[in-house]
């Protein structure tokens, strides 16, 4: 089993602070960025940021559909750890100041991959994949604190 990476940044329009407070906001602003890949999302505990458990069904191909639960961090300043209980998913969202009123926001996740030719068509098109359904969930939030 090979590790698998999927990042994607996006520079936004907004202070870093408040682009993290959006992110950080699993109540109200993360189930309205999130796109049609995601289904079932549910806050069971807490939702703002350190001590969320939030749940959500990720649909990354027609096929492949991911059900995740997630344990939420919040490790240093400006970063937020989502680990996921049922795989070895780990998301990690960092947002720091990129200049006057703007920040950029990376996101980055690693897991396990599968052994042998699936694992090698995984390595090879997940990541972009991935990184597809997250710049379209990067853009959504852009387009909540830019405002």
């Amino acid at each position: 089993m090979a590790q698998v990476e999927a990042t994607t940044e996006r520079i936004i329009a907004a202070d870093a602070e408040a682009v993290f407070d959006a992110l950080a906001d699993y109540k109200d602003v993360r189930g309205k960025v999130l796109p049609a890949h995601f289904s079932e999302y549910e806050v069971r505990e807490g939702g703002d940021g350190e001590g969320t458990l939030v749940h959500w069904k990720l649909q990354a191909t027609s096929k492949r559909v991911r059900d995740c639960l997630l344990d939420v961090s919040e490790p240093t300043d400006g970063q937020l750890v989502e680990k996921d209980r049922n795989s070895s998913m780990v998301t990690t969202w960092t947002v720091t100041p990129a200049g006057e009123g703007k920040s950029k926001a990376v996101v980055s996740t690693v897991w396990n991959g599968a052994g042998g030719i699936g694992g090698f068509f995984e390595k090879t098109f997940a990541p972009k994949g991935l990184g597809r359904i997250y710049d379209e969930l990067l853009q959504n939030l852009a387009a909540v604190v830019e405002n």
